[in-house]
């Protein structure tokens, strides 16, 4: 089912379908054999055999009976109304807010959809079915869990009584192709020689964090940088939840961190993860997102022999990541002095890449910038390129990429053979 943005009403018209609905799921439940397994096909064969029952004594359109039968099927078998949300292709973000608010985003614009769960219990089942099919465990005593989606989407969760309006759950879904650099370039997200730049230094092994708000697109861009990534390397990617697409890697490990379970199964951290990566012999680690303590272990990484690393993280400006990952270095429980963190830090990151969201909601790459070392006792940024905003034209903001700074730092790039493209103003305007 296709949902256009202006045109939400999503469920049929009559005062009378939810309460059919409610009589025919009552009807469905009692004849399902739950001491056996009952295939779908058995399943979609008794909600038939109900509906046809029921439109033959009762008044119901044919369009209603189509509606239910789907309704059903979605909500004894599947997740229920947010079944259709996410076979649709073109949503890009789901966010329910409890049972009766659900919006989403598509074509980079929220809307709020004309459909609801029948109650707070309902939404719950749905979100313990999608906890439990990845291995999560979510509850009132612990009330948040993020999970991913057989296709890949990310979910986030949060229950009562943390949710003051009931269980709030948000899933983000991706393309089923991966986004490439060449997409992004035709999106408008960065410049081609902006493109060329990062991808010739990936190539060349520099270390690159890539930084931006929620929503900024970091993932997509991280999995778009893996591409330049030679295929002759191995590779270990560290996620909270997989959502890189690095296909084009033959040696190529990916790990996923666990929560602890009920079942006795003891928590691996993303922490966990890198140190064992360590001992696997990769030649680059791509960690997903650094939040915490892991921070350390993944800058010392980038010092110890694993040039071209690459991760993200959550800030709204290049400097604001540097302080940050000082910050989450100093929760790793090592004793080690400010001076010593920034040391570490600038000797580990080659590149910081900023993303953004403008006004008018487009993704775009802000800033590159290369770490200068330590300056009066500051981590010192030279900014490479950077978007400029030229104004706005029909509600689209319009502008460029621009170099501020020729790159200083060039000795990775001469070791591997490689130069970086010419200079100057980037690409054409967006």
């Amino acid at each position: 089912m296709k949902y256009a943005a202006d045109a939400i009403r999503v469920r049929p018209e009559g005062k009378n379908y939810d309460d059919i609905r409610k009589t025919l799921h009552e009807k469905v439940i009692s004849g399902i054999d739950f001491s056996r397994q009952m295939s779908d096909a058995a399943v979609m064969e008794l909600i038939d055999s109900e509906v046809i029952q029921y439109a033959g004594t009762n008044p119901i359109s044919l369009d209603d009976m189509r509606s239910v039968r789907q309704d059903l099927y979605h909500s004894i078998r599947q997740l229920d109304v947010l079944q259709d949300l996410i076979e649709d292709p073109e949503i890009t973000e789901i966010m329910i807010n409890g049972p009766d608010r659900v919006f989403i985003e598509k074509d980079g614009r929220i809307t709020r959809l004309d459909i609801r769960f029948s109650s707070a219990e309902k939404l719950e089942d749905v979100i313990q079915k999608i906890v439990a099919d990845c291995n999560r465990v979510v509850n009132r005593s612990d009330p948040i869990a993020d999970a991913r989606l057989p296709g890949g989407e990310r979910v986030s969760v949060v229950l009562p009584p943390v949710a003051l309006d009931g269980p709030i759950l948000t899933i983000r879904r991706f393309p089923p192709e991966p986004i490439t650099m060449k997409d992004l370039i035709r999106f408008g997200s960065i410049s081609q020689e902006c493109a060329l730049y990062l991808e010739t230094m990936v190539k060349a092994g520099y270390n690159v964090f890539i930084s931006g708000g929620t929503g900024s697109g970091k993932t997509t861009f991280l999995n778009a940088l893996s591409d330049a990534i030679p295929k002759t390397e191995r590779i270990i990617t560290i996620e909270d939840n997989a959502e890189l697409q690095i296909r084009h890697i033959p040696n190529l490990v990916r790990l996923e961190a666990r929560e602890a379970s009920v079942d006795g199964c003891r928590r691996v951290s993303i922490r966990d993860l890198i140190r064992a990566s360590l001992r696997m012999r990769p030649d680059r680690i791509i960690v997903g997102e650094v939040r915490g303590e892991e921070a350390i272990d993944m800058i010392q990484a980038m010092n110890t022999g694993h040039d071209g690393s690459m991760s993200t993280g959550h800030a709204n400006t290049a400097a604001d990541m540097l302080a940050r990952l000082e910050t989450m270095i100093q929760l790793g429980g090592l004793d080690l002095t400010p001076a010593a963190i920034r040391s570490q830090i600038a000797s580990g990151i080659d590149l910081v890449v900023h993303l953004g969201r403008l006004r008018d909601r487009s993704r775009k790459l802000l800033e590159i910038s290369e770490i200068d070392g330590v300056r009066d006792g500051n981590i010192a940024l030279r900014t490479i390129y950077r978007f400029r905003e030229e104004g706005e034209k029909d509600g689209r903001v319009i502008g460029g990429w621009v170099m501020e700074n020729p790159p200083a730092h060039l000795q990775k790039l001469s070791m591997a053979g490689l130069h970086l493209p010419d200079s100057g103003i980037c690409g054409v305007h967006s």
